[in-house]
């Protein structure tokens, strides 16, 4: 099952924040707290937005048991001034690993894409480490065009700093 994120959620939300920053070997750079992520997300007018993956796991006696959070999507709204409409930028995507191979990925993917084509938005758009092979195919077999020409580029820290003090 897939559904938008509510405020119980956010532990778990950003338990996932830190398993994928753990299997991007960027562990120490996921800073944020819980509260941040709450306020983001649940903010009276939020600029940031998450949706869930679930699944039923199987009870004991073999009937359906608890509801167990296996993944999760946060995207935003970007705009593109060459085509005139939003889009979403999909800043996370994760699939705890032992839930892998279930849909949740494409899941969670395709309720991105329904939203895009319910309010006109333009495209669905996305960064992946270049060394992740597995999600790499993934969305090649989706159909999603690896943007090849373009690079990423991000000011942080004290560059972002130098860079700020020169506004006027």
């Amino acid at each position: 099952m897939i559904r938008p994120a509510r405020p119980d959620d956010v532990a778990e939300i950003h338990a996932m924040v830190r398993e994928l920053a753990d299997y991007e070997k960027s562990l120490p750079e996921a800073k944020a707290t819980e509260q941040q992520l709450h306020d983001a997300l649940f903010a009276e007018h939020p600029a940031v937005f998450a949706h869930i993956a679930e699944e039923v796991q199987e009870g004991a006696d073999g009937q359906d048991g608890a509801v167990r959070t296996v993944g999760f999507a946060l995207w935003f709204r970007n705009y593109s001034t060459w085509t005139g409409v939003h889009g979403v930028y999909l800043e996370d995507l994760y699939v705890r690993p032992e839930s892998r191979g279930g849909g949740h990925g494409k899941g969670l993917l395709a309720e991105l894409a329904r939203i895009c084509v319910e309010r006109g938005y333009g495209r669905l758009e996305w960064s992946v480490l270049d060394w992740n092979e597995p999600s790499l195919a993934f969305y090649k077999a989706l159909g999603a065009v690896r943007m090849e020409e373009w690079t990423v580029h991000r000011l942080t820290g004290t560059a972002l700093e130098s860079l700020a003090s020169q506004a006027r």
